[in-house]
């Protein structure tokens, strides 16, 4: 029952505590916009979009004016183009272009899914798609992509490994007038998951509706502000805390969802009921853990506050809504996260544990900037420790680097708004080449047999 005292609250962790709905994402199926003519494809490909989701920016403002609470962005995902443009003869790029326009036309600020899953092998398309995404990225302006590279039951595809290195530096390289922001709208993923709100990662299931509404809520601010009433609580009474200010960060999620839904006239898929953090003062991840009680993010003790902390993010949003998926915890971004930002500047946070973390993260590894002169091979050295890691516990992992061209450590990358400005952070010097040259099929762990 909803009582007096939790409206005032909600008011304030709106005013005061940064709390937001960080997306609301509609996911598209483009399943039946296949067509071997890849001009009349990518024509059915902007009119569905453009049909589906012409009232989803409206309906999102209207929302916010109604309730009060800030809706940040409104995105659009679509079925992984890979299996659109493989009907197809010509280049993919075609669809990143008819993308793109439609996301301007219905006014969405980022459209995802120019994507390919691969972890198995490769199959028509993909490897056109993979090779096209340097060009694809940097010829549009809201069109993000992600390639799906492993998972739990198949094992990890090296040579998809391998070219997502190349690939990387080329999205940079072809960038580098934007501060290499090509590379920050490219996700690789292990065990992606097909409701993902959240981008530059997200894209539309074939397992998914014809079309859907996901949320996707935040509110570290709000974490933090509560833990500090608490200053001398054992560490099972932070974590019923964050269970408890979890639970209404999700409520609300799932009121802006209901009601996005009911008006748009579709679904109402999940709520991800992640801490999404913004380089905004009072709105970081990191900056909760330096509330529970670490010197600086980074420090020994940072897994296992975070680990306690993702959990029971989980907890307390699964009591308040019965849909929730994505990928749900806490993000652990550096360049969009203030406290994550300090840390690898004062050298607490290096790249060695940040991927530690990434075992009890929502995700991975996730807008880290590295040395403009990393070869292709450390990057994808880099992409399969990540993946070995989701692999192994069954988890989403991702990685997002960006190779500042012309940059070295102690220099940044600054884009400014919700992607902040990421320090170089250094990486080992030592070549990993003779494994990821190997290429083949990194087998499934034995726990992947449970039939």
């Amino acid at each position: 029952m909803i009582n007096v005292y939790d409206i005032l609250e909600t008011i304030r962790m709106i005013q005061d505590d940064c709390l937001d709905i960080r997306t609301i994402t509609m996911g598209i199926s483009l399943l039946d916009c296949i067509d071997s003519d890849i001009d009349k494809a990518c024509e059915k490909v902007y009119e569905k979009i453009t049909t589906k989701a012409k009232d989803l920016v409206k309906v999102g403002e209207q929302i916010e004016k109604e309730l009060g609470i800030p809706i940040i962005n409104k995105r659009i995902s679509v079925t992984p183009i890979a299996i659109i443009s493989a009907a197809c003869k010509g280049s993919p790029v075609k669809f990143a272009h008819a993308m793109d326009r439609a996301a301007k036309t219905v006014g969405v600020n980022l459209i995802g899914g120019y994507s390919a899953l691969v972890p198995k092998g490769f199959s028509a398309g993909d490897v056109e798609l993979i090779k096209s995404i340097p060009e694809a990225l940097a010829s549009t302006e809201r069109v993000c992509s992600s390639v799906n590279i492993g998972s739990t039951k198949t094992g990890i595809n090296l040579d998809a490994v391998k070219m997502m290195g190349g690939i990387i530096r080329e999205c940079a390289e072809k960038t580098v007038d934007q501060a290499c922001f090509g590379a920050a709208k490219l996700v690789v993923f292990c065990n992606a998951v097909e409701d993902n709100p959240f981008m530059a990662g997200a894209f539309h299931g074939v397992g998914e509706p014809d079309c859907m509404i996901n949320v996707g809520v935040s509110g570290p601010g709000v974490v933090r502000a509560a833990l500090k009433k608490y200053p001398d609580a054992d560490i099972t009474g932070i974590a019923d805390v964050i269970k408890e200010i979890s639970y209404k960060i999700t409520r609300v999620g799932q009121l802006v969802g209901t009601i996005a839904s009911e008006r748009l006239g579709v679904p109402f898929g999940i709520v991800d009921l992640s801490l999404a953090p913004t380089p905004a003062v009072g709105d970081s991840v990191a900056h909760i853990l330096e509330e529970i009680g670490l010197e600086k993010c980074g420090t020994h003790g940072t897994t296992a506050c975070l680990a306690m902390l993702n959990d029971a993010v989980k907890k307390g949003g699964v009591m308040a809504c019965s849909r929730i998926g994505g990928l749900s915890g806490a993000f652990i971004p550096v360049s969009e996260d203030a406290g994550m930002i300090a840390a690898a500047k004062s050298g607490a946070l290096c790249i060695e544990k940040l991927e530690a973390m990434t075992a009890v993260c929502s995700v991975g590894l996730d807008m880290i900037v590295v040395p403009g002169d990393t070869p292709a091979d450390t990057l994808s050295a880099i992409i399969a420790d990540e993946a070995a890691i989701g692999m192994v516990n069954c988890k989403t992992t991702a990685v997002r680097v960006i190779p500042a061209i012309g940059k070295d450590v102690g220099e940044e990358l600054d884009w400014g708004g919700l992607f902040g400005c990421g320090p170089v952070m250094p990486l080992k010097k030592e070549s990993a080449s003779k494994f990821i040259n190997r290429g083949g099929q990194i087998p499934a762990p034995l726990h992947s047999l449970k039939n």
